[in-house]
C-alpha cells in the first residue's frame, strides 16, 4: 500500500459560464457557504494527510497565490505552476511531472466540491492498482464523462460528453484521481480530441487499456461541479 502525501489541484480556468462572478476571480475561488471551493479542497486533503500541494494556476493566478501563499498557515507546502495555453486537462498534468517525481499523487479539479470524508480512502493506493478514478451517480453524463466499469469496479471505458443514443453508464466521472507517475507516459502521447483539446480522460482510458488496473471509487455524501450560477445558488441555500 502506497501512502499518498502529494496533491495536484487544477485552478487555471476562468469559468465563463459563471459570467460576472469570475470577472475578478478564477472559478475555484468562488465561495460556497462563505469559503472558496479550492480552500475546502485543500483543507479536506490536509486532514487526510496530504502535505505537499501543486496548484496549477492561469487566469487571475494572483488571487490564488495571494490567498494561499506558500501554505505555511495551513501547515502544508504549496508550489505553483502556470498553465499558459488553455488547451485541455491532458497537457496540464505534464506540469506536475517534476513535482510528482517518483511518487503517486492525487489530482483534483479546483471547482469540484465533495464531502471531505471522501479524501481518506484516496490516500492509500493498493500496490496492484495503477490509478483510481472517482465516480458518482445521478449526474447527466452528456455534461461530463461516462465511466464504464466491470464487476470488480475496474475501469473498462471512459467517454466524454456522450451524445443521445450512445451507450451510457450510471457512473459519472467525479473529477478526483489518484495516479502513479506512469500517467505521464500516456499524457505525452495524447492527440487533440474532437473538441480540439488534449483530454486527460483519453490518457486514463489508454492507461486502463494498456493492461494496468484502474479502479473506480464511488464517492459518498455531497458532490457538486460548481460550473454555473444556478448550481452555486443552490449550494449556498443549504
Amino acid at each position: 500500500m502506497a501512502r499518498i502525501d502529494k496533491a495536484v489541484l487544477l485552478a487555471a480556468g476562468r469559468g465563463t459560464r459563471m459570467r460576472e462572478l469570475t470577472a475578478d476571480l478564477p472559478k475555484p475561488m468562488i465561495e460556497v457557504r462563505g469559503k472558496p471551493v479550492l480552500q475546502r479542497t485543500v483543507e479536506g486533503l490536509r486532514e487526510a494527510g496530504v502535505r505537499a500541494f501543486l496548484i496549477i494556476v492561469g487566469y487571475r493566478a494572483d488571487v490564488v497565490q495571494n490567498f494561499f501563499g506558500d501554505g505555511s498557515r495551513y501547515n502544508i507546502a504549496i508550489q505553483y505552476a502556470t498553465q499558459v495555453v488553455q488547451d485541455g486537462t491532458g497537457r496540464v498534468v505534464d506540469l506536475a511531472r517534476n513535482f510528482a517525481g517518483d511518487s503517486p499523487f492525487i489530482l483534483g479539479y479546483g471547482d469540484i466540491l465533495v464531502d471531505p470524508a471522501n479524501y481518506k480512502p484516496l490516500v492509500d493506493l493498493p500496490n496492484d492498482v495503477e490509478a483510481i478514478i472517482s465516480i458518482t451517480s445521478g449526474e447527466d453524463v452528456s455534461k461530463g464523462g461516462a465511466v464504464f466499469v466491470n464487476d470488480q469496479m475496474e475501469l473498462v471505458d471512459l467517454r466524454e460528453k456522450s451524445k443521445a443514443g450512445q451507450a451510457t453508464s450510471p457512473w459519472y466521472n467525479a473529477g478526483i484521481y489518484v495516479f502513479r507517475p506512469s500517467i505521464f507516459e500516456f499524457t505525452a502521447k495524447l492527440k487533440r480530441s474532437p473538441r480540439g483539446e488534449y483530454e486527460l480522460t483519453d490518457a486514463v482510458r489508454e492507461l486502463a487499456r494498456s493492461g494496468k488496473k484502474v479502479k473506480a471509487l464511488e464517492l459518498t455524501g455531497e458532490w457538486a461541479d460548481v460550473r454555473d450560477p444556478e448550481i452555486l445558488a443552490r449550494l449556498n441555500q443549504k
